[in-house]
């Protein structure tokens, strides 16, 4: 993802039954909405880096368990004619089910949800 390379991407992934939710997204379903999802992500990202941080891995039999916080920091196109637009930080929670294949292991399933930080604001009406 982060070297937009949109075919190691799509190698990373399951040939049947698969499913990803975005933060703010819907269930994907299928190989082929899952990956038009992230061909698109990557359309509309110019820069994109994940500091993974509280990884827990659990592997049972042929399938794996990964979650994880993906601090995620990213920059869309530049406005006015410079080379990448305002960069953006974003926290996510992340859950990546993976099963073993001959090939090796394959990501079967991703659930990333947003993590929602109290606001400065909010934190003052609570205290007295």
């Amino acid at each position: 993802m982060e070297r937009g390379d949109f075919d190691a991407l799509s190698a990373l992934w399951l040939d049947d039954e698969i499913s990803c939710v975005h933060p703010g997204w819907p269930v994907l379903s299928g190989r082929g909405e899952v990956l038009r999802s992230y061909a698109l992500i990557m359309s509309h990202t110019d820069y994109i880096q994940f500091f993974l941080t509280d990884t827990k891995v659990s592997v049972i039999g042929d399938t794996a368990l990964v979650t994880c916080t993906e601090n995620i920091l990213s920059g869309g196109p530049a406005e006015d004619g410079g080379e990448l637009g305002p960069l953006v930080g974003q926290l996510v929670v992340a859950t990546n089910v993976f099963r073993r294949t001959s090939e090796g292991w394959r990501l079967w399933s991703h659930h990333g949800s947003p993590v929602l930080a109290d606001s400065d604001e909010e934190e003052e009406e609570g205290t007295d």
